[in-house]
């Protein structure tokens, strides 16, 4: 009896086209390219994505730890810079030296950034002034957001990085901000029904809620193409060039 490989024999792997639009993208790239002509060679892409969960788990004992002082905000926006450091690295330098082993590097990358991202939201949750449920929501939008572009790129063979000209990157800005609000501002509430919220909960709940509705919208204009797409005799290869928001 033949037996039945988990993973099938490797393929050419399929050309992948990334949609990168977002604000800081040229910038950012250009930062990285640099850096990988200077990085030492002991420094490998597996190594910077270790590092990158190590910035996520510094990250969240600086949030943890805000409930004895809000000085432990600077800690937890230095895990943050490791972690964009570790993480939008590793790729980029595997493919600089030619090293990059595409179906490897892809699921270990994302899985790493999915346990990478629900620690840092954890820790924003334990922080003094940010409510656990309203973190873990916001997290909640930015997974369907990325069960879509992990599904578009599978019908598309485009890899979507941006929407509304923001990426990873401006929403690690973003975090690093309300870092500084949190720490300057220190706290205060705001009674909503028998509730209360701070006004960086009422943040992550409105980022929450973009992301869920770019989700929603995405999906039932993709899956709309779709639709009339394989009722065609033509059956065309793809769904377009053209990404959405």
């Amino acid at each position: 009896m033949q037996r039945v490989a988990l993973v099938q024999d490797a393929q050419p792997a399929p050309r992948i086209s990334r949609v990168q639009d977002n604000i800081l993208a040229r910038r950012e790239r250009d930062f990285l390219d640099w850096l990988c002509l200077h990085m030492p060679l002991a420094v490998t892409p597996d190594r910077l994505t270790g590092l990158g969960a190590g910035g996520a788990a510094l990250a969240f004992a600086g949030y943890a730890t805000t409930r004895l002082h809000p000085a432990f905000f600077w800690l937890a926006t230095l895990g943050i810079v490791i972690h964009w450091f570790g993480d939008s690295l590793d790729g980029s330098l595997a493919r600089h030296r030619r090293i990059d082993r595409p179906r490897y590097g892809y699921f270990l990358d994302h899985s790493v950034d999915a346990l990478c991202n629900l620690t840092i939201m954890t820790g924003a949750g334990l922080s003094v002034y940010i409510r656990l449920d309203v973190a873990l929501f916001a997290l909640l939008g930015y997974f369907m957001l990325c069960m879509y572009v992990f599904l578009y790129n599978q019908v598309s063979q485009r890899f979507q990085l941006s929407f509304l000209a923001l990426g990873p990157t401006e929403l690690r800005v973003g975090l690093v901000g309300i870092n500084c609000w949190m720490y300057f501002a220190g706290d205060s509430k705001i009674a909503i029904g028998r509730e209360a919220f701070s006004p960086y909960d009422l943040v992550l709940c409105g980022a929450g809620i973009v992301f869920i509705c770019l989700f929603a919208v995405n999906v039932f204009n993709v899956a709309g193409k779709l639709r009339l797409e394989d009722a065609s005799p033509s059956r065309p290869a793809g769904i377009g060039n053209r990404p959405y928001l």
